[in-house]
């Protein structure tokens, strides 16, 4: 895979790894990370929303 960044994305990459100690290459996996487990727990909450919804939907009607 190659990732192609605007020079001032790479710079500002490069400024957010040295402080750190790590690489660009670490940073980059960091946030495939972040984003995978973000997604993937907003999609938890998503379908336990949509279930609570499905489940109460009856009683939410009466009470209105």
């Amino acid at each position: 895979m190659t990732l192609r960044l605007r020079d001032d994305r790479t710079d500002a990459l490069k400024q957010r790894a040295e402080p750190e100690g790590t690489t660009l290459h670490a940073i980059v996996l960091k946030a495939v990370d972040d984003l995978l487990a973000r997604t993937a727990q907003e999609a938890v909450v998503r379908r336990t929303a949509l279930a609570q919804a499905a489940k109460w939907h009856e009683l939410m009607e009466r009470l209105t």
